[in-house]
């Protein structure tokens, strides 16, 4: 098949064990970003698409400019693509659930920027490059509380990382979770306000849902510890629009450690939470790990030739 992956911006998928096996198909490696007309044009001839996230919206017009299109292959969640012109004009969809496997990388990630924001080293670093010594004094994590919301892979990762770390975890998330957590002798505080005032990080790992969308309202933020660390590696959407940076202002939390944001890619320098003197940011970096890349993009081609097989795997749509 005449393969095209899309928006590899850092030109790595060629160089991971796991591409040899599309060694069957004429593969295209595009590592930029481009407007629906741009695409339209690049992806005329394609058989199927490699989708790198959600960094491409797949739009029913772009499918509809298409013609020789038969496969999508993609990993995780779907928001951005139209499963419905999929089904509609016959291209089959195949997406590998991100929950197979926990991501290591994410919750990796999502421990530096906690060890990064109550040590603030980013601001230490800098201090020290410009020749300051000891700019400040971080707080240890031994014998603090860590709040996490959403129980799922990543966020039992980071539970146990803390643990380690000797800090308390207690959770928040739907009443069903809520109540199985309690059943398997976890902490779950009496209330949302007592889970948002009662931690010293609280770390979000949720699913990015319509059920989901802006969870976290301002009430929430505003319930924080004038001390405390909100630490987003998941999905921005999350976080009540409007709500972060106001409440950063205000002082609660006291600092916001972000791998993800509404838009993406950030390329403002002078974007209001980027310059913000109290957010350490990231630029969505938790999954992007040549492990996890090697680990993903393998079952994202295995999808293609187990389509080419005729006996697709992972068919959402089509």
């Amino acid at each position: 098949m005449r393969v095209h992956v899309l928006d590899d911006w850092s030109d790595t998928l060629r160089s991971l064990p796991s591409f040899a096996r599309l060694s069957g198909h004429e593969v295209t490696v595009w590592t930029d970003s481009a407007s629906e007309g741009i695409l339209a044009q690049r992806l005329a001839q394609a058989e199927a698409l490699v989708l790198f996230r959600e960094r491409t919206q797949i739009t029913r017009s772009l499918l509809e400019r298409l013609p020789n299109l038969r496969l999508i292959s993609a990993r995780g969640a779907w928001p951005h693509v139209d499963t419905q012109a999929c089904t509609d004009l016959g291209i089959a969809f195949c997406s590998q659930k991100s929950d197979a496997a926990p991501n290591h990388s994410a919750a990796e990630l999502t421990w530096a920027l906690i060890l990064s924001a109550m040590r603030d080293l980013p601001a230490q670093m800098a201090a020290l490059k410009a020749g300051q010594w000891q700019a400040g004094v971080g707080r240890s994590l031994r014998g603090r509380t860590i709040g996490i919301y959403g129980a799922g892979r990543i966020g039992q990762l980071v539970a146990g990382y803390a643990r380690a770390f000797g800090m308390e975890v207690i959770w928040w998330g739907s009443a069903a979770r809520r109540a199985a957590l309690v059943a398997a002798g976890e902490t779950v505080p009496e209330s949302r306000a007592a889970f948002f005032g009662g931690a010293d990080v609280i770390s979000l790992h949720l699913r990015l849902v319509p059920q989901t969308r802006g969870i976290v309202t301002a009430k929430d933020l505003a319930q924080m510890r004038a001390d405390a660390v909100l630490v987003n590696t998941s999905r921005a959407g999350l976080i009540e629009v409007g709500a972060l940076l106001p409440a950063l202002t205000k002082g609660r939390p006291a600092m916001a450690a972000l791998d993800v944001f509404d838009v993406e890619p950030v390329l403002d320098s002078n974007d209001p939470l980027l310059t913000h003197p109290r957010v350490i940011a990231t630029p969505h970096i938790g999954f992007v790990t040549r492990d996890e890349f090697d680990l993903q993009f393998g079952e994202i081609y295995d999808q293609i030739n187990a389509y080419t097989s005729g006996a697709p795997i992972n068919l959402v749509a089509g």
